[in-house]
């Protein structure tokens, strides 16, 4: 059986235990109850949660008070997963600050606060229109994107596919020349316009466990 490795938070199960239902034949480690023997994983997930913790960042913090509720021990696994999921090119797919952990965590920087990107309407509902990159394997006309925070400058191992229509802020991420390694700002958990991501991640999480075989 493929194993996925993740820190999801309980508040988030409700969003993604149907999904997980869709793949009964992957075993769901989440850091957060139990210790995941990284080197055993399949794939990895990234999911949404408080701003990345400023020992982190690879700049200069001036104002402490824009990054909220940061939590270093989950920064600190997510970054250590990253590296080993990257290193032996594991699926990654992440999603919101999973975006943002995985562009720092490759040397990018980040936007520390970004006036309009988080609006009540923006949070459930597919408001947001996207200008998206023609080599973008997942292509969607507008997502349920709501954050303060952004990538700013892109981590070398990424590229863009996704830019938000109306000021071109980072929507959509791919790792480069990597079998599959997806990031998006917005929540596809949360709707349902995005099963192909789903699907496309978690095939290649049991094309990799049949590759170990």
């Amino acid at each position: 059986m493929p194993n996925l490795g993740t820190w999801l938070r309980a508040k988030d199960e409700r969003w993604f235990n149907p999904i997980f239902a869709r793949y009964p034949n992957v075993k769901i480690w989440n850091a957060m109850i139990t210790n995941v023997p990284l080197d055993e994983m399949d794939g990895l997930l990234l999911t949404g949660g408080p701003d990345v913790d400023p020992e982190f960042l690879h700049q200069e913090v001036v104002d402490p008070s824009l990054v909220q509720d940061p939590d270093s021990t989950r920064d600190r696994w997510e970054i250590d997963a990253i590296h080993h999921a990257v290193g032996r090119e594991l699926p990654v797919f992440a999603i919101c600050k999973g975006m943002q952990i995985l562009n720092v965590a490759l040397g990018g920087t980040l936007t520390l606060d970004l006036p309009g990107h988080n609006l009540a309407e923006q949070k459930d509902h597919d408001v947001q229109a996207l200008r998206t990159d023609r080599g973008a394997k997942h292509r969607l006309a507008s997502v349920n994107s709501s954050h303060h925070q952004a990538v700013e400058r892109v981590a070398d191992r990424c590229e863009v596919e996704a830019w938000c229509a109306t000021d071109d802020v980072i929507e959509q991420i791919r790792l480069r020349d990597y079998p599959f390694g997806l990031a998006v700002q917005y929540h596809p958990e949360r709707g349902y316009i995005y099963d192909a991501l789903f699907d496309d991640f978690f095939s290649h999480i049991g094309a990799n466990q049949a590759m170990k075989r």
